[in-house]
């Protein structure tokens, strides 16, 4: 497994590569079960498999946890070898944006669910992708799909700049007591990871009896309602969204996206489920 720690080591492997399909998952490091399945599949479909490795800095706001996002690089190399990961790049945040002036945004769709609270997320995490993109030049890349607006606006933004890439969605890995793995899990005290679960069960809960044509707001209320039965859970939003535009629904009459966000504590947990009518 070749190592790649600058964008010229990077570029050059690349060279190397353009006859043969690449699959490309792009992470933040700390790697999990959740990491491994995507490498699994990018493993079964590609000629070449690279993980990226980069806490990026440009998707943090202030007061967010870039300085203390857990790291373990060792740890990370080794679960990239044990899943017959071909390279991995792990760059340095002042070499990879040197003076950086550029960046990727999308209308609209950055707006509701994480982004009305994390208003420069999304800028970070398309102009880290795009650069991605233009240096390793993936036949496929691969995403989780506990990260569902992420997922949402990178398949948008690569039909829109014709990146000819394909984006695969991946099924959220879930912990024996539902609760979905997350590198953020770790923040959790042992009081609040008991709790955390209550969002797994209130999901399915939601998801027992939806139905087309059911109000947004009455699923949206059952939800929340379970959610509440844990002291410990403060909600920052339920929400019910096409998955086109990422627009809230009044009416569940067309495929959809049932999110939330829910705070233990400090620690900002997401989870989710897509619905098709």
């Amino acid at each position: 497994m070749k190592v790649l720690r600058n964008v010229q080591e990077a570029l050059e492997f690349t060279k190397g590569n353009y006859q043969k399909s690449v699959g490309l998952v792009p992470t933040m490091g700390f790697l999990h079960a959740g990491h491994r399945s995507l490498m699994d599949e990018a493993r079964k479909n590609n000629d070449v498999v690279i993980v990226s490795i980069f806490v990026n800095p440009t998707q943090f706001g202030p007061g967010e946890d870039y300085e203390s996002y857990p790291r373990d690089e060792e740890r990370d190399f080794k679960l990239c070898e044990e899943a017959g990961v071909d390279a991995v790049f792990t760059p340095d945040p002042v070499e990879f944006y040197q003076n950086h002036k550029t960046y990727v945004t999308i209308e609209d769709l950055k707006d509701n669910l994480c982004g009305k609270t994390r208003p420069i997320h999304f800028r970070g995490v398309l102009t880290v992708l795009t650069k991605l993109f233009h240096i390793f030049r993936p036949t496929r890349a691969y995403f989780g799909r506990k990260d569902a607006q992420q997922f949402l606006i990178v398949k948008k933004a690569v039909k829109d700049l014709n990146f000819g890439i394909e984006i695969v969605p991946c099924p959220i890995k879930r912990e024996e007591d539902g609760l979905a793995i997350s590198s953020r899990n770790v923040y959790l005290s042992d009081e609040e990871r008991r709790a955390a679960p209550v969002l797994h069960r209130a999901l399915e809960k939601g998801r027992a009896v939806m139905t087309k044509g059911m109000k947004a707001e009455d699923l949206i209320k059952i939800i929340e309602d379970e959610i509440k039965t844990e002291e410990l859970a403060d909600i920052e939003y339920v929400q019910v969204v096409d998955t086109d535009e990422i627009r809230d629904m009044d009416v569940i009459e067309r495929d959809c996206l049932v999110a939330l966000a829910v705070r233990f504590g400090t620690t900002r947990l997401i989870d989710n489920f897509f619905f098709e009518v």
